[in-house]
């Protein structure tokens, strides 16, 4: 790849013209506005590279962005077609969905029309998303939460595929942090910007709560709105105190096993999905028993989560690792009842053919010792993104 080729693109002039009617002239003398019906626009010019992966053009509404997103148009989609026949994940691929933070498997089993407004503009990016495709209006739908987590993803998912030529139009500039481009067009100043910025980091942490709080989390939970009443549970908030997530953990229900411990529900809210958050408040619970002298377990149905515990130095596979519920329950006693135990239960018999990953967090070789382990403080920032 050449970096010393540019390209041209943008310093046009754009007109206009309209019928000089009444109500415009009065319009224009009352503003003492000289109008003769033509509106003329120069359209900023700018060099930019021709081999990149990600650029960025930010400026104000009316200020020229959407006529140069047209030169780079091989692929200029304004609006995906969507068919509401079918679910959204028989559409695009769910691994790329799920790393754009569309990772509810309910939402991904619902056709587009029914979605959130910000699942919508999470979809429609993924379904866009290929070399040489660009997107204009970037979060202009969302709150600031969500465009964070989106950016976020959105850079992801490029650095992942290897996409090349990405161009992104936004009016909003605190996205650009977040998207890391390798160049940025800004249409207010007139000029460009290269190098890929570094991505500021914002600091998150996690605070003792009561199973009350599950409340607010538990319509979003993939599997089970309930809650075990003996759960110890966590709230994660970013660094504005805003509330992203919810994390908690049960005693291991065993007679082989003492102190041990297994992870109960986890959820990152849909605004602050797409960041790895999940994961990150997970992987941060389990070393908190961890370092207790604890074992801690782990077994979910949600494979992006799974995959990533495969995939880590910090969680080992167990021996019920990908294995249907059904094989796990009949390997625990067969047609005995009193040996299942708590397995018999009607939440467990309705997922009996669901495929589940299951993982002991192992950390890192630098367990603390009992009586030295360092408890969650209120203002303690556990990790940053």
């Amino acid at each position: 790849m050449d970096l010393f080729k540019y390209k041209k693109i943008g310093g046009q002039t754009l007109t206009s013209k309209v019928e000089l009617e009444p109500i415009v002239e009065r319009l224009a003398e009352a503003s003492d506005y000289k109008f003769n019906g033509v509106s003329s626009f120069k359209v900023p010019s700018f060099e930019v590279p021709q081999d990149f992966s990600l650029g960025v053009i930010y400026g104000p509404s009316g200020s020229g962005k959407s006529s140069l997103l047209k030169e780079f148009r091989n692929n200029f989609e304004v609006s995906p077609l969507w068919d509401g026949n079918k679910a959204i994940a028989s559409q695009v691929d769910p691994n790329l969905l799920m790393r754009l933070g569309l990772s509810s498997i309910p939402s991904l089993c619902r056709p587009y029309h029914v979605l959130s407004t910000g699942e919508k503009h999470r979809a429609d990016i993924a379904k866009n998303l290929k070399d040489g495709c660009v997107i204009d209006e970037f979060t202009s739908v969302c709150n600031r939460d969500l465009a964070q987590s989106i950016s976020v993803g959105v850079r992801n998912v490029i650095d992942h595929y290897g996409y090349k030529n990405v161009v992104i139009a936004t009016c909003h500039e605190d996205v650009i942090n977040w998207l890391e481009p390798d160049w940025v067009a800004n249409t207010l100043t007139r000029r460009l910007v290269e190098g890929r910025s570094e991505r500021l980091s914002s600091d998150f942490r996690i605070l003792p709560c009561s199973t009350e709080a599950w409340s607010v989390f538990s319509d979003h939970h993939y599997l089970s709105s309930e809650i075990n009443k003996s759960a110890h549970c966590w709230l994660l908030v970013n660094e504005n105190n805003t509330i992203c997530g919810f994390g908690s953990a049960i005693p291991f229900p065993s007679r082989d096993l003492r102190n041990a411990w297994r992870e109960h529900r986890t959820v990152i809210l849909p605004d602050f999905q797409g960041m790895g958050l999940g994961s990150r408040l997970s992987n941060v619970v389990a070393k908190m028993f961890y370092n207790r002298g604890c074992r801690y377990f782990s077994k979910t149905a949600h494979p992006k989560l799974g995959e990533h515990r495969n995939n880590s130095e910090i969680w080992k596979p167990t021996s019920m690792n990908k294995v249907s519920r059904k094989s796990s329950y009949q390997g625990m006693g067969g047609g005995n009842t009193k040996k299942r135990g708590a397995y018999t239960s009607f939440d467990y018999l309705a997922h009996a053919h669901r495929l589940c990953y299951s993982h002991e967090y192992i950390g890192d070789g630098s367990r603390v010792l009992k009586g030295q382990e360092d408890k969650p403080k209120k203002h303690d920032n556990f990790f940053g993104v």
